[in-house]
């Protein structure tokens, strides 16, 4: 890859959940049927321990079961308790600890008590971070909200605290009020690729007609090489034409949008003024002040 910067690599977990229908769950582990061609895969816990260490990279995480929403109390449990059945296999099976970290995930799904008990049983492996997964998954943002404010105080202080795929900009705010250090989602280049950019004043989809001569930049705040260098029509010229140079830029784009975001929030931790901050931004940027 040549990039000479920190890696994550998550386990399959939340993808394989993806699949739905595709997928069976044993305890060994689970088989799946690609959605590309049909062919049959297995993943274990210690097959993907194998693979992150093959890959190499620097965060690496442990093997779960992650619950579609909603689902039933003992389902949940069921899949929570076999999460940490796993994640103790992923430590046993990790031999590479000197050069790479592997993080636990909190599972439970919408169920206190659960996540309580998860976020136990998995500080109890010692482990050098911990990941809350298994939320925003379709759920309505209060219960995210609720689930994401609860769950985050029983991680340790003392290690790094990730939430798993969230990317839009209200969520990431709410992440960090929450106390999280690390959030990641595919979100800025998944959008990129259906021609959406998010600016300061919200989000924008450049395929629209409206932009088909709007000269500006995709936004007048940015200081990215895309709003640099680009005009709005230009993006949507390459939108329209299918030219991949045009996911390319708004990728850029989206992706320098929020490291800019999460910028100013590091700046507005160190002033005391997180809160006024989100309030500002949301008023900005079209979300409903909370």
């Amino acid at each position: 890859m040549k990039w000479d910067r920190p890696i994550l690599t998550d386990s399959g977990g939340f993808q394989v959940f993806s699949l739905g229908d595709l997928r069976t769950i044993q305890e060994e582990g689970v088989e799946f049927k690609s959605h590309l061609d049909g062919s049959k895969h297995f993943f274990s816990p210690e097959s993907v321990m194998k693979t992150e260490e093959n890959l190499g990279a620097d965060i690496i995480m442990a093997f779960d079961e992650c619950c579609p929403y909603p689902s039933t109390y003992e389902y949940t449990k069921q899949s929570m308790e076999r999460t940490t059945r796993w994640a103790k296999r992923c430590k046993e099976a990790h031999t590479t600890t000197d050069k790479q970290g592997l993080f636990g995930i909190i599972q439970g799904g919408f169920y206190k008590d659960l996540r309580e008990q998860s976020a136990k049983d998995l500080i109890d492996l010692d482990l050098p971070g911990y990941a809350i997964g298994g939320i925003s998954v379709g759920e309505p943002k209060e219960k995210f909200l609720d689930i994401l404010n609860y769950t985050t105080p029983l991680m340790p202080k003392d290690k790094p605290r990730y939430l798993m795929g969230v990317g839009t900009p209200d969520y990431l705010i709410e992440a960090v009020l929450a106390g999280i250090d690390m959030c990641d989602c595919v979100l800025p280049t998944r959008i990129a690729r259906n021609g959406t950019a998010l600016t300061s004043k919200g989000k924008i989809v450049v395929r629209n007609a409206t932009y088909e001569r709007d000269w500006s930049p995709l936004d007048d705040e940015c200081d990215c090489y895309t709003c640099k260098n680009y005009t709005r029509a230009y993006i949507r010229h390459l939108i329209k034409a299918n030219e991949i140079l045009g996911a390319r830029l708004l990728s850029i784009h989206n992706l320098r949008f929020l490291t800019n975001l999460m910028e100013k929030v590091k700046i507005e931790i160190e002033r005391d003024n997180l809160l006024n901050f989100k309030n500002e931004f949301y008023s900005k940027y079209g979300y409903t002040k909370e």
